[in-house]
């Protein structure tokens, strides 16, 4: 374990990646947590390894991963919410569902894309609650998770939604009014 782990701590961008992409069949907890560690690395790439490594990852490492939404890093709360949505693992839907809070938009639009990934139905009034947040991208994560979860809004929101004059909020308008029950 000692290499990996130092390479993960101290190598290079380069040296991390070919390390992560041998890790993917890892059960080290240890080597785990420091995998999680680089969803935060500077380095975008090696941010993306190890987003891959631990969704390919077979062994169970979902309690690992659940405790890390807890992490002061926004980038490690959004990031492992989605590998946790991308390994659909629905153990960690209530978990995820209070990310939907958090004082990060990058988090809580990962946490709504996630929740819509995991098909979370019992989160379909939460994620509603989101559509007027006060980023642009949490109100589009948010209208896509509602497609997803086969979610409706009212004619009102629409109207409220539509003056932000966002051509992809516009698009996801459409694609809600058609998913809707009988379009809305």
């Amino acid at each position: 374990m000692g290499q990996e782990f130092e390479i993960l701590e101290f190598g290079t961008s380069e040296d991390k990646i070919k390390i992560l992409e041998i890790l993917e069949f890892t059960d080290d907890f240890k080597i785990i947590k420091k995998m999680i560690s680089c969803l935060d690395d500077s380095d975008i790439k090696v941010r993306g390894e190890a987003f891959s490594s631990l969704i390919l990852n077979k062994n169970k490492i979902g309690n690992v991963l659940i405790k890390s939404l807890n992490d002061p890093s926004k980038n490690i709360r959004g990031f492992v919410a989605l590998v946790l949505a991308n390994r659909n693992d629905t153990s960690a839907i209530s978990v995820i569902i209070d990310l939907v809070n958090d004082e990060s938009s990058v988090v809580r639009s990962c946490a709504l894309g996630a929740l819509g990934h995991l098909g979370a139905k019992e989160a379909k009034k939460i994620v509603h609650n989101c559509i007027l947040d006060s980023n642009l991208e949490v109100r589009k994560s948010a209208l896509q998770a509602l497609i997803d979860l086969e979610g409706e809004i009212s004619e009102n929101e629409i109207l409220e939604i539509s003056k932000e004059k966002d051509r992809e909020l516009e698009q996801l308008i459409i694609k809600l009014k058609k998913s809707g029950p009988e379009g809305i």
